[in-house]
C-alpha cells in the first residue's frame, strides 16, 4: 500500500514539510489502519511516526565571526570619474592660459571644444599640442 496520503496527512496535522515524516518500519500496520488526526497524533506519541531533525546552523547561537569583504578586490569601473577629473583639469589650465594672455578667445574655443571630444590624453599632452 502506498503511503503517500499517510504522510501528507501526518505533515498537516503535525505542522511539519511532507520530506520531514519519517515512519517506522516495524509500525506500517499501524500507520495503515490510521484514518484521523487523532490516530496520527497517538503514533507520533508512539514513536511510530518521527519527525527528522533540522538540518543547517540553528538561528538561536549567534555567530561568532562576521562574513566580511576579505580580500575581494572588485574591479570598479570608474571611466566617467576619469573623464570628469581630466575635464575640469584641463578646463582650469585653459582658462588659465587665457587669462594669462598666452591663448586667444577663438584658440580657447578651439581647445575647449577638443578638450569636450576628449582629443587630449593629458595636461601635458595639451601643452604639447599648443607649442
Amino acid at each position: 500500500m502506498n503511503l503517500r496520503r499517510k504522510k501528507i496527512l501526518a505533515a498537516k496535522k503535525l505542522g511539519v514539510g511532507k520530506n520531514k515524516i519519517k515512519f517506522d518500519s516495524d509500525s506500517l500496520n499501524e500507520i495503515k489502519e490510521a484514518i484521523t488526526s487523532l490516530d496520527i497524533k497517538d503514533l507520533k506519541n508512539s514513536n511510530a511516526i518521527t519527525i527528522k531533525e533540522k538540518k543547517g546552523r540553528k538561528k538561536i547561537t549567534k555567530r561568532k565571526t562576521k562574513v566580511r569583504q576579505g580580500k575581494i578586490k572588485k574591479n570598479v569601473n570608474t571611466r566617467k570619474r576619469d573623464y570628469v577629473n581630466l575635464t575640469r583639469k584641463l578646463r582650469t589650465f585653459a582658462k588659465s592660459l587665457k587669462k594669462q594672455g598666452k591663448v586667444t578667445r577663438d584658440e580657447y574655443i578651439d581647445i575647449r571644444k577638443k578638450i569636450k571630444s576628449k582629443l587630449y590624453k593629458s595636461k601635458a599632452h595639451l601643452k604639447e599640442n599648443l607649442k
